[in-house]
């Protein structure tokens, strides 16, 4: 599959995000000697999207703060990126894809890494001034102009963008009102006892959270001035966040012939049903060792490693995605991190360990561990991550001992 002479058509990647600069890089890394070239929608080098709802929106960092390499990085390992621009559609008998410009480039293999986009809610008032998403550099900067002129910021979705969104606002003295349909904060990705931790720190920092609370609309004149609620009430607001999840950027796949499914369907390369044809990132769905359905990961860990997978699999013969998955959060001084795919717990350890800003969070089907969700404990976050990627064993009776120490049980498992 070694594709590197020069006088090929090369490598051209759809998406100028973390997965579709890993590839980049990864392929140079490896050695791959033919044209590679980024065609990024947006008129930015590719940066760091993980920033954007903690730091950057209270802060007056520069853009340049997110960038994941500076502009020389790309000329120096002869990688094109085509910013502003994005790839239209794909003609998979040509090898060809067309660019909204209407210029066609040929691949030789073709990256997607297109992303995932905003889910938008269909409710009144939606689109009136004074309604943000947060995706993107430009998203999170007039965010930030329109909180540093706002006292009251009403959030709709309590998952990781909502709360790190709230933990940042309320850090500048602002008020702040969450809405979440669901009965419990982050409900797609940690257990119910995390769940209820962060709700009583949110709590505790100042921001009203409305659980099982659906937005009805948006109320305003020419702007958004509050929402009205699913029950009747209203709630003022100087600006609303719409933070309610996000949807696969699969279009080109799905015009293309490729499957979708909630994603663009790869194997465990992460080759589509065209071998030619790559998918990665939030885009690309997957079977994983760490669950028992196929899944689509959104996190810089997946994109990443990925990634990695696709440049591999390219110089050929690379190896199949096995890597394990993990995630985390920074809210105020709570870091969440989050080690396999724990979902579908039906029972859940907690480890407090005496300390009311710090847990652990064992969670198991049946008496397999999926995996260890922790707050402010790096140190079993990386013993989860241990534990999961080198298969070691751990049991609910021995985790649910008062006296069980992590450590000591992976050390004893691994000889040190």
């Amino acid at each position: 599959m070694n594709t590197s002479s020069t006088s090929d058509a090369g490598v051209v990647i759809a998406g100028g995000g973390q997965a579709g600069f890993q590839v980049a890089a990864s392929l140079r890394q490896l050695g791959f000697a033919g044209p590679v070239t980024i065609i990024a929608a947006e008129d930015r080098l590719p940066y760091q999207r993980p920033p954007l709802s903690k730091t950057y929106i209270k802060t007056d960092a520069g853009f340049d703060s997110l960038l994941i390499r500076p502009e020389s990085f790309y000329a120096k390992n002869d990688i094109i990126v085509r910013m502003g621009q994005a790839v239209a559609s794909i003609d998979r008998q040509a090898s060809m894809v067309m660019l909204d410009s209407g210029e066609a480039l040929s691949y030789r293999h073709l990256v997607l890494a297109t992303g995932a986009a905003n889910r938008a809610l269909a409710v009144e008032g939606a689109t009136l001034p004074g309604v943000h998403g947060l995706r993107t550099a430009a998203d999170a900067e007039a965010l930030r102009a329109a909180v540093g002129a706002a006292q009251r910021l009403v959030i709709v979705g309590g998952g990781f963008i909502g709360l790190e969104v709230a933990a940042a606002v309320r850090s500048l003295g602002k008020d702040v009102v969450l809405i979440e349909a669901a009965d419990r904060l982050m409900g797609r990705t940690v257990s119910r006892p995390v769940s209820a931790f962060f709700l009583d720190q949110h709590r505790a920092m100042g921001t009203e959270i409305r659980l099982q609370t659906a937005l009805a609309a948006v109320v305003g004149g020419a702007r958004a001035e509050g929402v009205l609620l699913a029950d009747g009430t209203t709630v003022a607001a100087d600006i609303v966040l719409i933070a309610a999840g996000v949807v696969p950027e699969d279009r080109l796949a799905r015009d293309a012939g490729l499957a979708t499914d909630n994603g663009i369907v790869v194997d465990a390369y992460m080759t589509t049903a065209d071998p030619r044809i790559f998918a990665i990132g939030d885009c690309a769905v997957f079977e994983s060792p760490f669950t028992d359905r196929p899944v689509r990961l959104e996190s810089v860990q997946n994109a990443v490693d990925q990634a990695k997978t696709v440049a591999a699999r390219i110089v050929g013969p690379g190896e199949p995605y096995r890597s394990v998955p993990w995630f985390w959060s920074d809210q105020g001084p709570y870091k969440l991190q989050v080690v396999g795919l724990t979902a579908g717990a039906d029972h859940v350890e907690l480890a407090q360990l005496g300390e009311a800003d710090r847990l652990i969070a064992y969670c198991f089907r049946a008496d397999r561990l999926l995996g260890i969700e922790t707050v402010n404990r790096p140190g079993e976050h990386m013993l989860g991550r241990r534990i999961l990627g080198q298969d070691l064993t751990i049991a609910r009776a021995e985790v649910a001992r008062h006296d069980f120490d992590l450590k000591a049980h992976v050390a004893s498992l691994s000889g040190g």
